[in-house]
């Protein structure tokens, strides 16, 4: 049990590593950048572990490019359906969409409509 922490703690530690490497040579060579996250993706999965919200919604899960706004990346704001956030990789094309939560207010206040309906 204790060989699986540190494990995980090395591979955490490990992918932080990569990724603050990754930001360093982004502009000067994305090739490199890329070569990193994907590095970083690989540990992760291989110590069965999770890649931080950050790191997941900074990089393209389709090419690994590490995104830097306005140079390989578009990002847009969407109110169709539900608002959402649509990044669209410029490298490859690759639209990923990220919801925007709802107001906190607004869930509790159905929470306490349901529960009174239900009395």
């Amino acid at each position: 049990m204790m060989k699986q922490t540190s494990i995980k703690q090395i591979a955490r530690q490990r992918v932080e590593i990569l990724f603050a490497q990754a930001k360093k040579v982004a502009n000067d060579d994305p090739k490199l950048a890329a070569q990193y996250v994907q590095s970083a993706r690989l540990i992760a999965m291989a110590a069965k572990i999770r890649l931080p919200l950050e790191f997941r919604r900074q990089t393209c899960k389709e090419c690994n490019v590490l995104f830097v706004h306005g140079v390989n990346c578009r990002v847009r704001v969407k109110q169709k359906r539900e608002p959402h956030v649509v990044v669209t990789c410029l490298n490859c094309g690759k639209q990923t969409r990220y919801m925007l939560k709802r107001k906190v207010q607004n869930k509790v206040e159905q929470d306490n409509n349901s529960n009174e309906a239900a009395c």
